[in-house]
């Protein structure tokens, strides 16, 4: 999809249904299928209601996704923080705003479970991402990520 004029996505609930579609974009996105993952992902979203899960669709097709929620005092964090835990966008459709309107969707979403601020996790060196979210208004945080390998 080059050049003309870019219809906005419909921005919709994400639904069982779109399992095949979302793993589709996984796949374009990572290389490698992981429907095990997805499904488990889209059972949690079904099951969980501090889970906020949507994707955008264009002719009947899914072409992004984004899944978060409030955090509700896991790890210490206070129930008023949300966060982002995955966002994707079929690379067909990347660069035209999808992704920011998912994201400004998901921020409404979590405004009415009463989120005031919202974390997500970036690995440091993925500039694309890291400029992704800073256009969005994101900004390194008081928080910091520990690792240890076993």
């Amino acid at each position: 999809m080059s050049g003309g004029t870019f219809l906005a996505p419909v921005i919709r609930g994400m639904a069982p249904s779109d399992l095949d579609q979302i793993i589709g974009i996984d796949i374009k996105v990572l290389g490698k299928p992981r429907p095990e993952y997805w499904k488990a992902k889209l059972e949690q979203v079904q099951s969980q209601a501090q889970l906020s899960a949507l994707v955008a669709e264009l002719g009947g097709q899914v072409v992004g996704f984004i899944i978060g929620g409030a955090s509700r005092w896991e790890y210490g964090v206070p129930e008023h923080v949300g966060w982002i835990d995955t966002i994707g966008v079929d690379p067909d459709y990347q660069r035209k705003g999808i992704a920011k309107i998912l994201f400004t969707e998901m921020s409404k979403s979590l405004k009415k479970m009463g989120v005031t601020s919202v974390y997500t996790l970036v690995t440091r060196r993925d500039w694309k991402m890291l400029k992704f979210f800073n256009r969005l208004g994101f900004q390194q945080g008081d928080m910091t990520n520990l690792e240890m390998d076993l």
